[in-house]
């Protein structure tokens, strides 16, 4: 990675969206940033326009908390995952369920596309994960060693790797070329909580938040650890690099968001944002450079698209808001 200088973040257009009935426990970007999906605990995938706020649906089929949601890298699909052990599959044009896919034991916590949008990878409470064909909805794969509940996932940009993480404290790299068994091909170990967040960059670097409050970026060809990267108060929830893989935005449980050089792991900026109910009287004024008062209600969720990074704020009740840098 080659280091060059960059500019100061700038937060502006906030956002607030608060029609939720539940606790948020997932939120994700479209590919092109106009639109945001929200996974409540109230059973609900809602759907907004990101620059206007405005709710664009609110989608009910799934009998339990929604977990997770994701939208596919082509932007023509999305998916939620829900406690009802269930993953749906969603036309993102008209919002409409194209397929619920049924396998796992239990509660299914996490969801990705692979590059091609072609398949899909889920993991959940049951410790198992697997591998769909988004088409036909059907199982291609199970992988099974994670020894406790696979919370985060993430495919390779060659899409021949997925990476997963559990909270065993530990990821592990499943080959998904043909004709390899469904065995995990590499463990890396270093962490010391739940796995929370994967991220993989542009080049390949695999980057891991966890509960440990700590983010570790490996080389996994090698099994390398290249940086651990401290400064979060709370377990680390969120993890996104930026477009050119140089620079690493992480959130947890608090009211800040860290945005990190990924060549010397420093942090370069600290995003702070006051509670939801004063940001609401018109606080708007606060959001950088000043401490906010203890909020454990707060969640960020750091995200990005085409047009460059996005940062996002999450409730753990009902209120989430948005913040294009």
């Amino acid at each position: 990675m080659n280091s060059r200088p960059r500019g100061k973040l700038a937060v502006g257009r906030v956002k607030f969206f608060g029609r939720h009935r539940g606790e948020v426990n997932s939120s994700a970007f479209s590919p092109d940033g106009q639109r945001l999906l929200t996974a409540s605990e109230d059973g609900c995938v809602y759907g907004w326009e990101t620059q206007s706020g405005r709710l664009l649906w609110r989608l009910r089929g799934h009998k339990g908390p929604v977990r997770f949601c994701r939208f596919s890298p082509d932007g023509r699909l999305f998916a939620s995952t829900s406690c009802d052990r269930t993953i749906r599959l969603w036309d993102a044009a008209d919002a409409k369920c194209l397929q619920v896919l049924k396998g796992h034991q239990r509660s299914v916590e996490t969801v990705s596309f692979s590059h091609d949008s072609k398949q899909l990878a889920s993991g959940g409470w049951d410790k198992r994960v697997m591998l769909w064909e988004v088409q036909s909805g059907q199982v291609l794969r199970h992988f099974v060693g994670h020894r406790d509940s696979v919370q985060s996932s993430d495919f390779a940009p060659s899409s021949d790797c997925l990476a997963t993480g559990s909270w065993d404290s530990t990821i592990r790299m499943w080959d998904l070329r043909a004709g390899t068994p469904g065995i995990f091909h590499q463990e890396l170990e270093g962490h010391r909580g739940n796995i929370s967040c994967l991220c993989y960059s542009p080049s390949g670097l695999l980057a891991s938040g966890s509960w440990d409050k700590t983010i570790h970026i490996w080389k996994p060809s090698t099994r390398s650890l290249l940086i651990q990267l401290k400064g979060h108060i709370t377990w680390v929830k969120s993890i996104a690099f930026s477009p050119d893989g140089q620079q690493l935005a992480s959130a947890g449980y608090s009211h800040m968001v860290k945005v990190w050089d990924c060549n010397t792991g420093k942090c370069t900026e600290t995003l702070k944002v006051r509670s939801v109910a004063e940001a609401n009287k018109g606080a708007v004024e606060g959001l950088l450079g000043r401490p906010a008062p203890p909020e454990p209600n707060i969640m960020l969720l750091a995200g990005g698209s085409e047009r460059g990074p996005c940062l996002c704020l999450y409730a753990r009740r009902e209120t989430l808001s948005v913040w294009s840098c």
